[in-house]
């Protein structure tokens, strides 16, 4: 089975061929906005990060830029920096660098401020896409696939519907020797000790019981327990009365293959393949970074009450599980998994279909929130405060 991508340099295979404008911190984000606008084929990732933060946080926050620098799904990359900023943004530039792929860097200060900024960041951006733009597709086996998986705006129909789907296509990519990836360990509380059996060794399960007691251990610390936030109210409304019992739906998705070792937010995904847990937290903008980080070309993203947003340069595919919602919702749903419960399909059937579509999403067919250019709000899973 294949897909047509992109090979990149290092051997890394994509399915879309973007240049990213990534400002190094915040204070960039306006030059990098005004460049994306300008032009074509450039995608942008506006963080709110990079500045007054402790080391551990800025060498999290340069991580997890880098990781974006190395998506398989850009083709070349322009790092907008501020100048004085926390984050190393010559690492970001050499490590992007040493895969082969283009990359341009812009210093906002040394150019003389905002409008010269702009107008040198655009002469490269351009430059850039032209660079890139004669790069053909490759038919290439499916086992180059990483899929990312995500659960969001969960009711009821999702731990019974479109999370099963979900987990099923899982379990197909990693049987056909791809790479899963799922996280969200605020959504395993209550449940982490099914996963933990599902683990490849002791090593691995005990890792997944450490995250989640981590979890919870900094909501306690300032003074609160998770379960004040967790389920959300829109879960609470969709039917979902507990904690435990989201959870339960959520790890639906993860299909039902062993567990090969759990990555911090920031990893970029090995040569191993395979299903893995990624320790994330459950909101989109910074799920959605961080599984783009770690080298993933696509995302399933399962969902009942309906979650409309993608990310820059991951396909996100919406799953979901309620019918009603996907009608309310079709300009934003790209599946129907909804016809499971009203008895129309099975989950094999949804599945299947889900599948044949990530496929043409991965040959190049864009997802519904690509088509409306729904992926702006994306950020980085930080630790410690502002300062």
């Amino acid at each position: 089975m294949e897909f047509m991508g992109y090979v990149r340099p290092d051997g890394k295979i994509g399915a879309r061929n973007l240049v990213g404008i990534i400002p190094s911190v915040v204070c960039a984000n306006d030059v990098a906005q005004a460049i994306v606008r300008q032009v074509r084929d450039t995608v942008g990732f506006f963080h709110h990060q990079g500045c007054c933060q402790l080391p551990p946080d800025l060498e999290r926050v340069t991580d997890t830029l880098v990781g974006l620098g190395l998506s398989p799904n850009l083709g070349a990359v322009l790092v907008v920096s501020l100048g004085c900023e926390g984050t190393d943004h010559r690492r970001m530039v050499e490590a992007i660098a040493a895969t082969g792929k283009p990359v341009e860097i812009i210093h906002i200060q040394e150019l003389g401020g905002t409008s010269r900024a702009i107008q040198e960041g655009t002469d490269l951006a351009q430059k850039l896409v032209q660079k890139i733009s004669g790069i053909q597709r490759e038919a290439l086996d499916i086992s180059n696939l990483i899929m990312s998986i995500k659960c969001g705006a969960s009711d009821a129909t999702s731990g019974m519907a479109s999370n099963c789907v979900i987990g099923y296509i899982s379990d197909k990519v990693v049987d056909l020797g791809g790479t899963v990836i799922f996280g969200e360990t605020t959504e395993f509380i209550g449940a982490e000790h099914i996963l933990a059996r599902r683990a490849i060794n002791k090593e691995v399960g005990d890792k997944i019981l450490e995250i989640v007691d981590r979890m919870e251990a900094r909501a306690k610390s300032l003074g609160s327990d998770m379960r004040k936030g967790q389920p959300t109210p829109g879960n609470i409304e969709g039917g979902l009365s507990s904690i435990e019992e989201k959870s339960l739906g959520a790890i639906v998705k993860s299909g039902t293959r062993q567990i090969q070792g759990v990555l911090e937010y920031q990893d970029i995904i090995s040569t191993e393949k395979g299903l893995w847990i990624k320790d994330t937290p459950g909101r989109e903008p910074e799920i959605l970074t961080g599984m783009a980080c770690s080298g993933a070309q696509v995302m399933l993203f399962s969902t009942g009450r309906g979650a409309p947003q993608g990310f820059p340069c991951m396909p996100v595919i919406k799953i979901c599980g309620n019918p009603n919602t996907f009608q309310h919702m079709q300009h934003d749903m790209d599946i129907n998994a909804g016809r499971i419960l009203t008895g129309e399909k099975t989950i094999e059937e949804v599945g299947e279909e889900t599948f044949k579509l990530m496929l043409d999403t991965l040959d190049g067919r864009m997802t519904k929130n690509e088509a409306l250019g729904y992926f702006g709000s994306i950020d980085i899973h930080t630790l410690g405060p502002v300062i």
